[in-house]
């Protein structure tokens, strides 16, 4: 890997806590977050490793990078550019790519771990200068908008499991 491709990576695993809000927009995009689901959970990367949140697969010209945290409900433009961001990051900051996840990434405790709730990953978007950077204070009030009206009315409902639940308790 060049000293590009590394500094990419390290860019993105450096941002991805920070803009999961971009990878994983919805109440339910974090249901799949589960340890030994293959969907990541701990913020790490590996070779050929689908454990890990950075996958690094393919040789010689033909390596490349593939991030497992976004669902089949982003949008993906907006992955895709976060995805960018975060490489540039890296790149412009000439971050080191740390060792990679040689195990099994679910279970090495003392890894930092993705969000786990919509919710915590718009508290941590909230805070991130990186989202500003990249993105704008527009963009990142919007997006952060957009999570409190699903929080909103998530909260709001009444779930078939609460009431059979209250029936059971009463």
């Amino acid at each position: 890997m060049s000293p590009t491709f590394r500094s990419f990576i390290a860019g993105q695993l450096a941002t991805l806590r920070e803009l999961t809000l971009f990878y994983a927009p919805n109440i339910n995009s974090y249901k799949r977050f589960a340890d030994a689901s293959f969907a990541p959970t701990a913020l790490t990367w590996g070779l050929d490793n689908r454990t890990c949140a950075l996958r690094v697969v393919g040789h010689g010209r033909h390596i490349r990078v593939e991030c497992r945290v976004p669902g089949g409900d982003v949008n993906q433009y907006l992955a895709v550019a976060a995805l960018i961001a975060g490489g540039l990051y890296g790149i412009e900051r000439g971050l080191q790519l740390p060792e990679p996840c040689d195990g099994n990434a679910y279970e090495i405790a003392d890894l930092e771990r993705l969000p786990s709730t919509l919710a915590e990953a718009a508290a941590v978007f909230a805070t991130s200068a990186r989202a500003r950077e990249a993105f704008g204070d527009d963009v990142v009030a919007h997006y952060l908008n957009n999570a409190r009206v699903e929080l909103a009315a998530f909260n709001a409902a009444v779930t078939d499991w609460e009431r059979m639940r209250g029936f059971e308790r009463l």
